[in-house]
């Protein structure tokens, strides 16, 4: 029996037919769905982390107990936990140890496009890119023999197209695996100099035994058709090639990426006239062919910018080009971000968007759209958990240069629980006179709402620990702390004066309201005034002045005949627009 199935929910099936014991991920798109998905298994104690590398700790912890362990996260999570994978990787696997790497061409929920592939060359460890949902589910357990046998991490490449795109899966059973039960061994396992300086030794040989077996792994493999053009892919582009040129060439398809099966590529470039290899984003696979003195075409044709299609390929090596797209550009309606209906950002943002002389710093998560027009409420953004950092450096570089500017750093919940405590440590212990804003929504928002330590969840709907955002910031020692109803605006007006009066020390105002969408919990329920009820207009008040607009409300319209606000369905009963309303002719509709 064959079902259909995203990457992400594959991978999820493979580790429970591997026999994995042990799965941490903290949530990022394109990888949040694999251990959503791996939660339904009782056999996977699964758990959401507060950050990456808590995630890949955990899992290495697992794993050197003596049982299968998995960690999953998207690219730039990888950045985060790349401290204990670097050691790991000198050290001994007990437990069979794989993780996923799911990077986004095309930036479609990220702020860069890092290439991840880079990663397994640079840690010396193997990589495998599935290139669809079968290969997701039947890659991921080969990942465990392979890490078993080689005692190496195994880190499986996806990207966007393959966590997300859907293919038939056909299912097994599960495979129980025994624990290696643990034994002390310092020698393998505490990474100390020493015993670095040995396990390097043991890295290298590692290495070239996973060169010799990569040359004989059926999953990189040859199909020979004509010879005139060859091709080289993985992954996605494996699959846009085929699409293309169907049996009109030759394809070498590549499983296993790290390290690259050299000499039978070597074999397939000897059997075609001209060879061409396919991938994105960087020459990873193109120049370890020609360090071979393998010459082929790659980013001479196709560049290393944006995610592949069809099309792209098509343009670069064939004279197909448009052939493959499906919708006109020109019937595709501009959609521009822009927080939900109700969102309790939007009060905080309407509000701090009207400060002068203020540089706004923003961090990663849906709270991003308060940069976008009508708010215009975000300068700037790094990287998750930098704002209260980033903030804290400007500081003090405009009082060197004597630049008259308050700072005000802003970030959610989840970004807090993950790096902003090691960020707002910063600014308590150096000392900074910044604004500091946790946005708590009391749910990780824009990957779809999973539980949080702020949430009192587990990833399985377990209760547990409630990790208390305010009492957090008090311990770190932070004395000036205000919590406020972001959708109350005379409150949050007065919660900004109040901190923008705080010149000597630093501030922290916790924006604290559920997200509109968020299922709410009883703790939810009892806390606050949930009151959904829509608003409405009152056609013969409203003077047509704009202003309920300038919320950025996406259930607000304006009709350019009668010159009036109408409000629609989609209205969550916030009440931001009834505030900011200057003739009273927006109310909510119990009221009349």
């Amino acid at each position: 029996m064959k079902k259909l199935m995203t990457g992400d929910e594959a991978v999820a099936r493979g580790l429970y037919e591997a026999g994995v014991s042990f799965a941490s991920a903290y949530p990022g798109t394109p990888s949040t769905e694999i251990l959503e998905n791996v939660s339904q298994y009782d056999e996977i104690y699964s758990e959401w982390a507060p950050n990456e590398k808590a995630a890949m700790e955990a899992a290495i912890g697992a794993s050197m107990a003596g049982v299968r362990s998995f960690a999953a996260m998207k690219m730039v999570g990888v950045n985060v936990a790349s401290d204990p994978l670097f050691t790991f990787a000198y050290l001994a696997v007990n437990g069979g140890f794989v993780f996923v790497s799911a990077d986004d061409p095309g930036m479609h929920s990220s702020q860069n496009e890092q290439d991840n592939r880079n990663y397994a060359k640079f840690a010396k460890i193997a990589m495998i890119e599935p290139s669809d949902s079968q290969e997701c589910l039947d890659m991921t357990k080969d990942a465990y023999r392979i890490s078993n046998e080689f005692e190496v991490p195994v880190m499986i490449r996806m990207t966007t197209r393959v966590c997300h795109s859907k293919s038939l899966v056909e299912e097994g059973g599960r495979q129980e695996i025994p624990p290696v039960l643990y034994e002390k061994h310092p020698e393998r396992n505490d990474a100390i100099p020493a015993v670095s300086k040995i396990r390097r030794y043991v890295v290298e040989e590692r290495e070239e035994k996973l060169k010799a077996y990569s040359n004989n792994c059926p999953w990189n493999y040859a199909e020979i058709n004509d010879a005139e053009i060859g091709i080289v892919a993985a992954g996605a582009a494996y699959m846009y090639a085929k699409e293309v040129f169907g049996n009109t060439a030759s394809y070498f398809k590549v499983g296993l990426s790290y390290p690259m099966p050299i000499e039978k590529i070597r074999e397939f470039r000897a059997a075609v006239s001209e060879m061409y290899v396919i991938e994105e984003l960087d020459p990873y696979m193109e120049e370890i062919i020609r360090s071979a003195g393998i010459d082929c075409h790659g980013k001479d044709r196709i560049s290393k910018i944006d995610e592949l299609n069809p099309n792209i390929i098509a343009k670069a090596l064939s004279d197909k080009e448009n052939a493959y797209t499906d919708i006109p550009e020109d019937l595709l309606v501009p959609r521009p971000p822009t927080f939900c209906a109700g969102c309790p950002h939007r009060g905080f943002f309407y509000t701090l968007g009207k400060r002068k002389d203020t540089v706004m710093i923003g961090d990663i998560g849906c709270y991003a759209l308060g940069g976008a027009e009508p708010l215009n409420a975000i300068d700037l953004a790094v990287c998750m958990g930098s704002a209260f950092s980033v903030g804290h450096g400007m500081f003090h570089a405009f009082k060197k240069s004597s630049q008259n500017k308050r700072i005000v750093s802003i970030m959610g919940d989840s970004t807090f629980f993950h790096t902003g405590i090691n960020s707002l440590i910063e600014v308590a212990y150096n000392g900074s006179a910044t604004i500091n804003v946790i946005l708590d929504n009391r749910i990780t928002g824009m990957t779809g709402h999973q539980e949080n330590p702020g949430t009192g969840y587990t990833i399985k709907g377990d209760t547990t620990t409630f990790i208390d955002i305010e009492q957090v910031v008090r311990a770190l020692g932070l004395k000036h702390v205000r919590t406020v109803n972001p959708l109350d605006l005379q409150a949050m007006n007065a919660a900004l004066d109040w901190a923008y009066s705080i010149t000597d020390n630093p501030s922290v105002i916790i924006a604290k309201w559920p997200c509109v969408l968020k299922k709410f919990t009883k703790e939810d329920l009892e806390q606050f005034d949930l009151n959904t009820i829509p608003f409405t207009v009152d056609s013969e008040k409203c003077i047509g002045c704009k202003k309920c607009l300038s919320t950025g409300c996406p259930a607000l319209r304006f009709n350019d005949e009668t010159k009036k606000s109408t409000i629609s369905v989609d209205c969550a009963g916030c009440s931001v627009c009834a505030q900011v309303c200057p003739v009273k002719a927006i109310y909510r509709k119990e009221a009349r």
